[in-house]
């Protein structure tokens, strides 16, 4: 992949989180989002869940159209993320986000692109080679259906199939960057659980399909880490979360616990 100049030289941070449950992730990535408005730093976080768990996009219309008791009857988490977008099930995949300082980001359209080009280099460094998706069509509101339903211009696709999906959310200069890559398919599951059920959805694409084997949390982010050497000629330096950070993060647990939050729309 040619290598497109950085629009604005930007000092990089990475980690990897053990799996934790939803709402500890949610409030994880919040936290981030402060500790880049203190530092103007970018910083790349590769995680999982502790157990399979659904999350809602900020705006989605949830309550009353998904089933909890299905949901619960199948022991699966819920939790409301921050940013766009629509359902996700969080169990065979990876996550990922970014939080970047608006000023250097730009523009929505120009963040995502420059996200995403990390994203696909490091997916062809693991021997991916997936595609940016552009529909002519815009996004959907964020309904019921199931995020993996069908790409939204900017999502990431492989052999005509949707691989990851993403959102962002701004908020005081800061963006916040969720992107969601399939391991395996199971987002088919989320059709069952909706009020009333959905038709299923198509198959995605999977990185066990492409690979022939599950690529590690730790084979992904170290694969994004060099491309963002790659393409924003920076090495990356690892975060590592002081105790003011931690006591941050936990305090924002609570809104992602809540129910007023999960279930608001």
């Amino acid at each position: 992949m040619d290598r497109p100049p950085s629009p604005t030289p930007a000092v990089w941070r990475h980690i990897v989180t053990p799996p934790a449950p939803g709402a500890e992730n949610m409030a994880f990535d919040e936290a981030l989002m402060d500790y880049t408005r203190a530092t103007d730093a970018w910083v790349l976080r590769v995680y999982s869940w502790s157990h399979p768990t659904i999350s809602f996009g900020r705006n989605q219309t949830a309550a009353g159209k998904y089933d909890l008791d299905a949901i619960r009857s199948r022991g699966f988490g819920v939790v409301r993320r921050p940013t766009g977008g629509r359902a996700i099930l969080h169990d065979r995949e990876i996550t990922y986000s970014v939080t970047a300082p608006i000023a250097a980001a730009g523009e929505l359209r120009a963040s995502y692109d420059r996200i995403n080009r990390v994203v696909l280099e490091g997916l062809r460094r693991l021997g991916v080679g997936a595609t940016i998706a552009r529909p002519a069509t815009k996004a959907q509101n964020p309904g019921i259906a199931p995020c993996f339903n069908e790409p939204s211009a900017g999502e990431l696709m492989l052999d005509g199939r949707k691989l990851a999906g993403s959102a962002q959310w701004r908020r005081d200069g800061v963006l916040l960057q969720h992107g969601s890559i399939l391991i395996d398919d199971d987002q088919s599951v989320l059709a069952e659980l909706t009020i009333p059920r959905q038709d299923s959805i198509p198959a995605p694409a999977t990185l066990r399909e492409a690979l022939g084997h599950a690529p590690s949390v730790g084979e992904i982010a170290s694969a994004l880490a060099e491309s963002v050497r790659s393409l924003e000629s920076v090495d990356p330096l690892p975060l590592v979360p002081d105790d003011a950070f931690r006591a941050r993060a936990a305090a924002l647990v609570v809104r992602y616990l809540d129910d007023a939050w999960t279930w608001w729309r």
